[in-house]
């Protein structure tokens, strides 16, 4: 238990709940095992409690968890990719351009974002082996091929495609200018850039 302003202020939710069932601090803190001190000092965000104080608190009180956690579900983290930041890979004919911050340890919705810019007659991928995960792409320029499998797939600019990328796959300028494109892989690949 931190006693210093709490970060997260659980408090006056317990408080307010507390209140409208006409519950007293002493019963809350009997039913909960802590003492009633404690609860008056949660209710004004003077402590942060541990979670299985809070938790036994809520309980007592009848408190869905989701509506406890609620205003924590409203901040997140925001990352931006300034333009003039993008790091940029350059392999033969392909250059890719990251849109996306590169998590230390990605999660289950994590996602590699590219800007994709592939000269005429290279192309990315493999057909040997593919990886997990899926791929979605927006070419907004140029002709591609992308070589599915067995399978060959002929996209121009505006056209999106939506693959699994266990299967092995290929992307391929077919045209006669640089060939561009977003690209999404999700989740991101252990090594960047592939």
């Amino acid at each position: 238990m931190i006693k210093s302003e709490s970060k997260h202020q659980f408090g006056s939710k317990l408080r307010a709940v507390r209140e409208r069932r006409g519950v007293t601090l002493k019963q809350v803190a009997g039913k909960a095992g802590v003492s009633e001190s404690l609860v008056s000092q949660i209710e004004r965000n003077k402590v942060s409690p541990s979670v299985d104080t809070l938790l036994s608190i809520a309980d007592v009180l009848g408190i869905d968890y989701e509506y406890l956690f609620s205003d924590y579900r409203k901040k997140g983290k925001v990352e931006i990719v300034r333009a003039s930041e993008r790091s940029v890979t350059r392999d033969g004919l392909v250059t890719m351009s990251r849109l996306s911050v590169r998590e230390e340890i990605p999660g289950e919705h994590s996602v590699d974002a590219f800007m994709l810019e592939v000269a005429v007659g290279g192309e990315k991928g493999d057909l040997e082996y593919g990886h997990a995960g899926r791929e979605f792409g927006v070419i907004l320029e140029g002709e591609a091929e992308l070589l599915f499998g067995d399978d060959v797939y002929t996209l121009s600019g505006g056209d999106t495609v939506s693959f699994a990328s266990r299967i092995p796959h290929i992307l391929k300028n077919r045209g006669d200018s640089v060939l561009k494109a977003v690209w999404i892989v999700s989740p991101p690949r252990q090594s960047s850039h592939k």
